[in-house]
């Protein structure tokens, strides 16, 4: 299941990359968006979870850098930036501005996925809480960025000019709903999921409650 998990997973990658997205982007904002969204929302948990609980699982040998909600706060960052206008243009108009982008959005996507899911089934109640929690940090805000685009009521990006009979406007506002509707959306879908597991599995992890003695204890 990893290895279709994977395989699925670069699938994806091949149609946001070497497909049409690519070329649309450079015209329309909405194309780019699509794009992002495939990568961050579609690759990477497939590709993450193809990893988790196998030999390259790397949360695994470096628990401490593959921590869910550091790694959330970084990707935030990372997307924010990119959605600057300056480095969004950059990515638009130059190949290597693009190949940056594009695979920053794909190591930090594979870093919240791999941090929150990492370990398979023998990750610890803590580590899957603290998934939860970054995964809904990173759903809330690409909610928000995605609300700021689609809500705004002028361009953000004044390089775009709209595309295929939309104005610029109309093309950042569908932008903004495609962010919403696959990023923030499969973002809250893996944090519900994780909060189902952590409430399926034993308290093993939790300490004895206080005053509680051992059955095996002196008669």
């Amino acid at each position: 299941m990893r290895n279709k998990l994977l395989f699925a997973g670069i699938a994806v990658l091949a149609v946001a990359w070497l497909g049409p997205l690519p070329a649309l982007a450079e015209e329309a904002f909405f194309g780019h968006m699509l794009m992002h969204m495939l990568v961050v929302a579609g690759a990477a948990p497939l590709v993450a979870l193809g990893l988790a609980g196998g030999r390259w699982d790397l949360s695994q040998r470096y628990p401490a850098v593959f921590a869910p909600i550091p790694a959330s706060v970084a990707e935030l960052v990372l997307v924010w930036a990119w959605h600057a206008p300056a480095l969004h243009h950059l990515a638009r108009m130059h190949g290597w501005g693009l190949v940056a982008e594009q695979g920053s959005f794909l190591a930090a996507g594979v870093w919240v996925w791999l941090s929150a899911f990492g370990g398979g089934g023998d990750r610890s109640r803590g580590r899957s809480a603290s998934g939860v929690v970054g995964l809904l940090l990173t759903s809330m805000h690409m909610t928000l960025l995605g609300a700021l685009l689609a809500l705004a009521s002028r361009p953000v990006y004044p390089h775009h000019t709209g595309y295929g009979g939309m104005s610029a406007l109309e093309d950042q506002h569908l932008g903004g709903a495609v962010m919403i509707l696959i990023g923030a959306s499969a973002y809250l879908v893996g944090g519900l999921w994780l909060t189902g597991d952590l409430l399926r599995r034993p308290k093993a992890d939790d300490p004895a409650p206080s005053g509680a003695t051992s059955e095996t204890g002196p008669a």
